[in-house]
């Protein structure tokens, strides 16, 4: 009853600010110009001659438009969810004659988290955190390792955090591309040391 009560205050409400924006205007065209003005407009002039004969004349122009031109204010959009979330939305519906169903869902951005969760330790002055968050994905994890500068392990970095991530290889979040790395490498100095041979 309540939500009832609400809506029907809200409706009434915009009929009268639609009915209020609808005014009578008075125009008044000079020269080019076209400036609404409201109430009527006088002109008067007079002219007196050498012989002692006058002319006067006196012009009066009253104009009334009644129309209603739509309402030119902009609303703001109305939105009920934040901008600023790690969720990909996605929904979809089918309607007929009679009858309609819609549904829709949403997926986590895991590498938007990431993101996010850094910038708020690097804010915060904790640099080392910070890019331990982002080497959680393994594409970060690869190009920091290709960089030269690892990333951190349990607290370590620089050449003790890649002893240890050599020691626990199997927890490197690029692993499986490690394992194809490796494999490269391997072959590689197969073919080279058969080649030093001959």
């Amino acid at each position: 009853m309540r939500k009832n009560i609400i809506l029907t205050t809200i409706v009434l409400i915009l009929c009268l600010i639609t009915s209020a924006s609808s005014q009578t205007t008075t125009q008044n065209n000079t020269s080019g110009s076209n400036t609404s003005i409201t109430g009527g407009y006088t002109s008067s002039s007079s002219s007196t001659y050498e012989s002692g004969s006058a002319s006067n004349s006196t012009t009066t122009t009253n104009s009334t438009t009644n129309s209603y031109s739509g309402d030119t204010r902009v609303a703001a959009t109305a939105s009920a969810f934040s901008q600023d979330l790690c969720v990909v939305g996605y929904s979809g519906g089918v309607s007929t004659f009679g009858l309609g169903i819609s549904g829709g869902s949403y997926t986590r951005d895991e590498n938007c988290e990431r993101i996010k969760l850094s910038k708020v330790l690097n804010d915060l002055g904790m640099k080392v955190a910070s890019v331990s968050i982002l080497c959680q994905d393994p594409r970060v994890f690869h190009a920091m390792e290709n960089s030269g500068t690892p990333c951190p392990f349990e607290g370590k970095i620089g050449a003790d955090a890649t002893a240890q991530w050599l020691k626990y290889d199997k927890l490197r979040p690029d692993y499986n591309l490690y394992i194809e790395k490796l494999k490269v490498i391997e072959e590689t100095k197969k073919q080279e040391s058969l080649t030093e041979k001959k």
